[in-house]
């Protein structure tokens, strides 16, 4: 399930990507399958040790092209080990909630883009944010979970202080809104809980079939309850 369009990235053939904060790896498979070079950074050793295993896996089944490569890295979204100007595009999906320096990560996502280089950078929406921690102390005191909640403007404004320049943006996975608002009702730890259960079910059906029904449904509801806002933010080219 992918938060990011790769068609608004520089993520083909010899681009170079970092996925800051790639947790499982899903926007770091796809630009390795479109032919990048690609490095997936996290602070958990676990989690690089199954997306190198998925990175493996890719080249033995033929997934991965021609020119194309991936590795992984240990490091801190605020203190990136990367030279200046090392990356074409940079995905920070669903990150920056997590850090409490914020801007520093921002600066640092600057930093390693190339002039004339793009961010993809996402965060849980304002209005669907706003209502999973009205309904859940648990959801964003647990340690590790989100210790902020951006509005459109302030995401923009750091951004900017960054040294980028958004150019775009959209919301996505409308349908995984009521989910969170259901699992921070009922419990938001309790995974066996039946309604959460059902709801998580037909979230995978919609994953793995992607139904017209559920496709229309959740682009129209995207501008409205899309639990993700993505920003792309473009670094001056003559940087």
């Amino acid at each position: 399930m992918l938060t990011v369009d790769f068609a608004r990235l520089p993520a083909g053939p010899g681009d170079r990507v970092l996925d800051l904060g790639c947790g499982g790896g899903r926007h770091a498979f796809e630009a390795l399958r479109r032919g990048a070079r690609v490095v997936a950074l996290d602070t958990d050793p676990g989690e690089l040790a199954r997306v190198r295993d998925m990175f493996t896996a890719m080249t033995e089944a033929g997934e991965v092209p021609a020119g194309a490569s991936a590795a992984v890295a240990v490091g801190d979204a605020t203190a990136l080990p990367f030279p200046a100007g090392c990356f074409d595009a940079v995905i920070a999906a669903e990150v920056l909630e997590h850090i409490p320096a914020d801007q520093a990560a921002m600066n640092e996502i600057a930093r390693v883009l190339r002039p004339g280089g793009r961010a993809a950078v996402t965060v849980p929406a304002w209005l669907p944010e706003r209502v999973c921690w009205r309904l859940s102390d648990d959801y964003h005191d647990t340690p590790g979970v989100h210790v902020r909640i951006f509005t459109r403007r302030e995401l923009r404004v750091k951004l900017s202080r960054a040294g980028l320049a958004v150019s775009g943006q959209h919301h996505a996975h409308a349908l995984h809104s009521p989910y969170w608002w259901l699992k921070c009702a009922v419990g938001v730890h309790d995974d066996g809980h039946p309604l959460a259960s059902a709801y998580h079910r037909l979230l995978v059906w919609d994953i793995t079939r992607r139904p017209a029904v559920t496709r229309i449904a959740e682009r129209a509801l995207n501008p409205l309850i899309g639990k993700s806002l993505v920003v792309y933010a473009d670094k001056d080219a003559a940087a």
